[in-house]
């Protein structure tokens, strides 16, 4: 029998519009409890909920809640990663996707809210976020206290058995895969760019 780890904090984390959703989803149908409140509703550009917790936001300056979220999963952005104190332990399930997809994604989210998103351009913000994955990624490789499993967004929807299997190992080996696997949508990857093994594009 395999015990449930209650002390480390499971952290889901990605640029924002990266997966990072699906994943929290995947976490609890699998049997990890999550650390989620209500505040942001589900909508058209995250159907099943977004699996946010509102003080997340203000963990640069207020981490007070951190042992609420021991021996559970919570969504931080990969900005305030750099913030988590480090008298916790942590594993990290980490999501890589396209920044083109990231971009298109984001923009497509913004218009569905009338907003506008900024005057710089696709290339610039792509350089902005592979300067940031690259210092994020630097900072965890020197943290005794941070595992990471880094997770391809394009491989998980489309060919997730694996990578579940993966996930499931790296967070103790309790998970249930196959309910995992089963919120797993191929249709729920929007924006995507360049269609994975052959596959045609799904809007």
């Amino acid at each position: 029998m395999i015990e449930k780890d209650i002390h480390t904090i499971t952290v889901v984390s990605g640029l924002p519009r990266s997966g990072t959703s699906l994943m929290m989803s995947m976490l609890f149908a699998g049997g990890l409890p999550l650390l989620v409140d209500d505040v942001r509703q589900a909508d058209d550009d995250n159907p099943r909920g977004y699996f946010e917790f509102e003080p997340v936001k203000k963990l640069k300056t207020n981490h007070s809640w951190l042992p609420l979220a021991q021996g559970k999963a919570v969504k931080i952005v990969s900005a305030l990663l750099l913030e988590l104190p480090a008298e916790y332990r942590y594993r990290i399930l980490f999501m890589q996707r396209s920044l083109k997809e990231i971009l298109t994604s984001q923009r497509r989210m913004l218009n569905h809210r009338g907003e506008h998103d900024d005057k710089t351009g696709d290339a610039a913000m792509e350089a902005i976020f592979t300067r940031h994955l690259q210092h994020v990624e630097h900072w965890l490789s020197l943290q005794a206290n941070m595992p990471v499993l880094y997770i391809d967004y394009a491989q998980l929807v489309h060919s997730p058995s694996v990578l579940v299997h993966n996930i499931n190992m790296f967070l103790g080996g309790w998970l249930d895969e196959h309910k995992m696997a089963s919120m797993v949508d191929p249709n729920l990857h929007h924006q995507r760019i360049d269609p994975p093994n052959g596959l045609d594009g799904i809007n």
